[in-house]
């Protein structure tokens, strides 16, 4: 999994930062996860391609987190796009976009598919042999869900130099890849003795935009990594609970009961100047944090 970061700022694009937006890479897949204004720019300069992107995931209806989509829908028309766009967002998503599709005579020449969301319980949006992708129903100040993806087991890894040693036929090999013992000639080989195992699954939580929410934590436990909104700083705090967000420690309060590896902070508050404030309160709580700004991709 490698993760992009397009925007990270709360409320209105800035000049050097953007509202958010990220895209999470996968050997087969490319996910758009929000796409407030400037998305497409951001996905020019970090130079990704825009024809991989076939499911948009939309957290919630505030502008900051979805005016851009309209914008990326009308540039796949132009160029060209034949693939179906899938839109994972609240109930009235599709209205929104008709509308402007509808009043703009813009319709478009590939299939779009909206699956609009109501349930406020986890439900799986996405899954196929590879990754698996559920809501993560957040407490905001409207009908919000993050979004957790959750790699499948992989196949074990072949030792291809003792299994050349050995000289087994490569007809056994797909059976070993799923983690199989094989009988070769009246002999029986361990397959831990033949292969390295598979690599451990790793999942991604996305969490913007919500207040202190613990009911989210079975659902994200043991995550690789976790993307948690933090708009405000803990000083603040009155702030964030008036306007249903969440602060620094709050988020790695949520790291922490989840037993995540890994956190990232975003959606950061125009008010403060310096995002390293942010981690300073953070880790005081929970060590393994880092801060999002845009450009920034990491790997899992």
């Amino acid at each position: 999994m490698k993760l992009h970061i397009l925007g990270c700022t709360a409320a209105t694009p800035r000049t050097l930062a953007n509202p958010t937006a990220q895209v999470l890479e996968t050997k087969r897949h490319m996910f758009l996860i929000d796409c407030g204004e400037g998305t497409q720019v951001q996905l020019r300069r970090q130079k990704l391609r825009f024809a991989r992107i076939n499911h948009i995931f939309i957290s919630h209806l505030h502008g900051d987190h979805f005016f851009g989509l309209i914008g990326l829908i009308s540039t796949f028309m132009l160029l060209g796009r034949t693939e179906d766009l899938h839109i994972f967002g609240p109930k009235g998503i599709k209205e929104i976009i008709l509308l402007q599709l509808k009043l703009g005579n813009s319709y478009t020449a590939y299939k779009l598919y909206f699956h609009e969301l109501e349930s406020k319980e986890t439900e799986v949006l996405f899954e196929d042999d590879r990754i698996k992708i559920s809501t993560i129903p957040l407490a905001h100040r409207i009908y919000t869900n993050g979004f957790l993806f959750q790699e499948k087991e992989t196949e074990y890894k072949l030792n291809i130099p003792v299994l050349e040693d050995l000289k087994i036929p490569v007809v056994y090999y797909p059976k070993l890849k799923q983690g199989g013992d094989i009988v070769v000639d009246d002999l029986i080989y361990r397959n831990a003795d033949l292969t390295f195992g598979p690599l451990p699954q790793k999942s991604y939580a996305f969490c913007s935009d919500t207040k202190y929410y613990e009911a989210i934590v079975p659902i994200i436990a043991n995550c690789t990594a976790l993307y948690h909104e933090s708009t405000f700083l803990e000083k603040d705090a009155a702030l964030a609970a008036k306007t249903g967000h969440s602060t620094a420690k709050e988020a790695a309060k949520i790291a922490q009961l989840a037993n995540a590896k890994q956190l990232i902070l975003g959606h950061f508050s125009s008010r403060y100047n310096n995002t390293d404030w942010f981690k300073q309160e953070a880790i005081t709580i929970f060590p393994a944090v880092t801060i999002a700004y845009d450009g920034l991709t990491i790997e899992f």
